[in-house]
């Protein structure tokens, strides 16, 4: 069990029957009346947020989330593929459960998969990945103090905006979390 006044950032419980998790918190101490928290949280299973307050006593049942480690494989159709680095087994899992930073993953990548009770309802890539810009308007130096940038299409297809300088071919670093550029690679 965890009380409210324990939340923190990341954590997971059990409220009416659904696992969520906290994203946003904040302890009030009004200077009349009663502390409550103030949070925002996510429900881990439909991807729902809501802004909810709470008495800092309430106590909820933890939630544990598992997170293996596995491979992405292959992808057919809806479903994509994903091997167990440990038993070797594949496990096939739903697209609309794989969420939007899955986009900048490709075959053969580590991943964590998500999962509560058995039952997969999302997919971690990596933080920060390195691939390909496999066509973008050719680059030019200088003029980089504007932060001007441009659209790229990445090997696995995904669309990120890049600084005037990346050319066609070149490797870079993207924050999987925002989808944003990071760096040359």
């Amino acid at each position: 069990m965890i009380s409210a006044g324990d939340f923190r950032n990341g954590i997971t419980f059990e409220l009416d029957g659904n696992v969520v998790q906290v994203i946003e918190f904040q302890h009030v101490k009004p200077g009349k009346g009663a502390a409550f928290v103030r949070t925002k949280y996510k429900n881990v299973i439909t991807g729902a947020v809501v802004e909810r307050s709470f008495n800092p006593t309430d106590k909820y049942p933890t939630a544990y989330i598992e997170r293996k480690d596995m491979q992405y494989l292959y992808s057919d159709g809806d479903l994509y593929y994903f091997m167990d680095m440990e038993t070797y087994e594949q496990q096939p899992i739903d697209k609309s459960k794989l969420g939007p930073a899955f986009q900048f993953v490709k075959e053969n990548m580590e991943v964590k998969v998500l999962s509560y009770k058995g039952n997969v309802f999302g997919v971690e890539p990596p933080n920060f990945v390195e691939l390909e810009v496999t066509e973008t308007d050719p680059g030019f130096k200088g003029d980089t103090a504007t932060n001007a940038t441009k659209p790229a299409t990445l090997e696995t297809g995904a669309e990120i905006k890049v600084p005037l300088f990346i050319n066609q071919g070149d490797m870079i670093r993207i924050d999987t979390r925002t989808g944003e550029y990071m760096e040359r690679a």
